[in-house]
């Protein structure tokens, strides 16, 4: 059967695991996941002391690669991506392995350089995060080695390849079980040389953008600390001092104690002390307080250089914005742009009436937004209980610009903009926080209010004049117009205004 000329894979052939992507590529250049498989195979297992791939991790590699190209072989694909990185890179026998690669799987392997890498990394996290104006670092820790691209803004200013990956580090350094004071320490005094050496001067980085299974093993771990339960890991904050707490209590711990972390995948715990030194090291030397977890990487990365390679999007994408993101989604679920952006207009100038006597910060202006534009994308399932599809939708949606936490907020506002107010027995209420809950009321009591103000959807209500007192807030509309109609709507809507910001609600019009 012919290829589908709009199907692509990405075969990423690392030091610790492999993994498979299968992806599609829609008209306009964006593309879904169609399959995605790892295997963790070990293939640099003893690499530090050999200097070769052992027999053991060749045959492991080579099973998991047979079945990852039977998987890809099905799904009929234009072209497979595949690349091997720091293991078969730094091995002797690495030539020989991939020779046999293409022997017995049928497989074609590129062997990239580490600044190749850290290139890949570089176009993911390009694609998923807006880093405008922010000087940040990218690291992608791998098994072998750790990639650091230094940027400001969209302007990288150094790709650098380093041995600091999470199984090299552990064979050479983390000997005992648990493991001990000095065998940490070594570890860290050996990381901190490594970087002093390479970066001569410091780059004061806002934050890291993490990518690799070592960076998404300690989002899940933060998270299942927490008890939080997002959807993903994807864009997912991360503090130093959590990272901090996170080694502390692993570094208590020995590999038996580790495999049941919660969060935490049993292949991993063994190596994962390493994996949390290096980035704590990363963080500490950047001067960074913050760590935005990418869950994609380097296997995305060979995906967006493989679609430009075959002209399925264009070689440079323009840069995107949180709000152009928004739009394009809401736009999928066909809204009714009229009123959602109308609605949107009044909720922005009520907050804006609120924001300093609330402590209601641009972030949380954001959040409202994105929460105003998308509150009726739930028409798109039915109109019936659409506040409650619209909840789901835009929880599984991929909201470029926000974390995890902010997209459980915006679907929760967006799905009190009608029907019930918030209740601890709604499960997707109960979950977040408490301030999380306070900020859903607040942002939710502002979208439902201003929903109502236009009951009629004929964008009525140009002009609102907002005054805050101890006991009441107060929307006078100022436009010529017989707006008895949204009047009435928003007062029926107002109730979770009212409870949210304790003020009785007045509306008035001239």
């Amino acid at each position: 059967m012919p290829a589908k000329s709009n199907r692509l894979a990405a075969i990423d052939i690392g030091t610790n695991s492999i993994r498979c992507i299968v992806v599609e590529v829609a008209t306009n250049g964006k593309f879904k996941i169609l399959d995605d498989e790892k295997a963790t195979v070990r293939l640099g297992e003893g690499l530090f002391r050999t200097g070769e791939l052992t027999p053991a991790s060749w045959q492991r590699a080579i099973e998991a690669l047979s079945r990852m190209k039977k998987v890809v072989d099905g799904y009929r694909v234009r072209a497979i991506e595949a690349v091997a990185t720091s293991a078969v890179r730094q091995a002797a026998n690495g030539r020989e392995f991939i020779d046999l690669v293409a022997q017995e799987v049928g497989l074609t392997v590129e062997v990239i350089s580490g600044e190749e890498e850290a290139e890949l990394a570089v176009l993911s996290a390009r694609h998923n995060f807006d880093m405008e104006g922010i000087p940040h670092a990218m690291i992608d820790i791998g098994g072998g080695s750790v990639e650091i691209i230094t940027a400001f803004g969209g302007h990288v200013e150094e790709l650098v390849s380093l041995p600091l990956g999470a199984v090299v580090l552990t064979e050479r350094f983390l000997k005992s079980d648990p493991v001990t004071v000095d065998e940490e320490e070594r570890l860290r005094k050996l990381i901190r040389t490594t970087l002093n050496e390479r970066f001569e001067e410091g780059f004061p980085a806002h934050c890291l953008l993490g990518s690799g299974g070592t960076m998404n093993a300690i989002a899940s771990m933060v998270m299942a600390m927490g008890k939080e339960a997002y959807q993903s890991v994807h864009g997912y904050d991360i503090l130093r001092s959590q990272v901090v707490h996170l080694l502390a209590m692993l570094l208590r711990k020995d590999l038996k104690e580790r495999r049941s972390v919660p969060g935490l995948n049993a292949d991993r715990s063994d190596i994962i002390i390493a994996g949390v030194t290096v980035v704590d090291e990363l963080m500490r030397f950047f001067g960074a307080n913050v760590l935005k977890i990418n869950e994609r990487g380097i296997r995305e990365g060979l995906i967006l250089r493989g679609l430009r390679r075959h002209g399925l999007v264009p070689e440079e994408e323009p840069p995107r914005t949180w709000r152009e993101a928004i739009l394009e989604f809401a736009r999928s679920c066909h809204f009714d742009e009229e009123h959602s952006l109308h609605v949107t207009r009044l909720a922005l100038t009520v907050f804006d009436a609120l924001s300093v006597h609330f402590d209601l910060g641009e972030r949380d202006r954001q959040m409202l937004e994105a929460a105003a534009i998308l509150h009726d994308a739930g028409y798109l399932i039915s109109y019936d209980s659409h506040h409650k599809h619209t909840y789901l939708l835009i929880r599984h949606a991929d909201l470029f610009g926000f974390t995890p936490r902010e997209r459980e907020i915006i679907a929760n506002v967006a799905r009190y903009h009608r029907k019930a107010l918030p209740k601890k027995k709604h499960e997707s209420y109960a979950r977040l926080a408490s301030p999380d809950r306070l900020l859903v009321q607040q942002l939710g009591g502002i979208l439902r209010l201003c929903d109502g103000l236009d009951r009629r959807r004929n964008s009525h209500i140009r002009t609102l004049e907002c005054t805050l007192t101890k006991s009441t807030f107060t929307l006078k509309v100022l436009d010529q117009v017989d707006v008895s109609v949204e009047l009435f709507g928003g007062k029926a809507k107002g109730d979770l205004f009212e409870i949210a910001f304790g003020r009785k609600l007045v509306l008035t019009a001239l």
